[in-house]
């Protein structure tokens, strides 16, 4: 898909221009947000705060290169403003940041994204709006406690507006996820839960949107655990752990570049 491919390009000029970290998160989740913003959301570019609209709450704001990538793809922001990225003043800042449209929270604290979609699609519920939210997390922080208390209040309260993806690559900061706190069986928690939960290929885009797109659930909650890999797209990233915080050097950078491009 066209979307993502220039959102991996776009997320690896600004990560390289800024001398920033964290491009194989952004990778591996660049096509669940491709699939989102081509074929799911309800938003509107010319009209980012309609109320009715969908709610995207990327909880896992380290990688926030592939937001504002994406946004800029879909009309809500200029291109230019992307080389402004973690630059002093810029609206466009390391972590996710409620300065640019279509942004609905600021995140990167981990563990606070779910809670605050939860929160979200109760008043939806209760406004009687048709808006949707659905929750970007990264595997990792499912080790916040946070993220259980909400699971169990989104089943409490039958929040089946409410969609969480985890963006499940495998990897975190300083390990693997099983190295450093084992997660097991994902899907079958958020069950455990009362949740309905999926499986998926997080790189199939055919899967993805048949998954997200299925409209809200049947009264429960909806987790789709997106299987990933870590710096998807460049070979030489794919599933190594030093591109979580690895800044690409010049060299890297064209190489990559020319990757992406179909020019390698």
């Amino acid at each position: 898909m066209a979307f993502a491919r220039n959102v991996r390009i776009s997320s690896l000029r600004m990560v390289h221009r800024a001398r920033s970290s964290h491009i194989g998160a952004c990778f591996s989740m660049t096509d669940i947000l491709a699939v989102l913003f081509t074929s799911v959301l309800r938003v509107d570019p010319a009209d980012p705060l309609r109320p009715d609209r969908d709610r995207l709450i990327v909880s896992k704001g380290h990688a926030a290169a592939a937001l504002y990538a994406s946004l800029a793809e879909r009309g809500f922001l200029p291109h230019a403003e992307l080389e402004t990225y973690c630059e002093d003043g810029s609206n466009l800042s390391g972590h996710v940041t409620r300065t640019a449209p279509g942004i609905e929270v600021s995140s990167g604290s981990l563990g606070h994204g779910l809670p605050m979609g939860c929160g979200m699609a109760l008043a939806a519920k209760r406004d009687g709006s048709p808006a949707r939210v659905f929750v970007v997390l990264g595997d990792g922080e499912l080790n916040e406690g946070s993220n259980w208390e909400a699971a169990q209040f989104a089943a409490r309260h039958g929040l089946d507006n409410l969609t969480a993806v985890v963006d499940h690559n495998k990897l975190q900061g300083y390990g693997t996820t099983d190295e450093v706190l084992g997660l097991s069986d994902i899907a079958g928690r958020f069950a455990a839960f009362g949740w309905a939960a999926h499986e998926a290929d997080g790189h199939d885009h055919a899967r993805l949107a048949a998954l997200l797109g299925a409209g809200p659930g049947q009264g429960q909650p909806v987790c789709i655990v997106a299987h990933t890999v870590k710096g998807k797209g460049v070979s030489f990233m794919e599933g190594q752990l030093a591109w979580h915080y690895r800044s690409p050097d010049d060299e890297t950078f064209q190489r990559a570049l020319a990757e992406l491009e179909g020019r390698s």
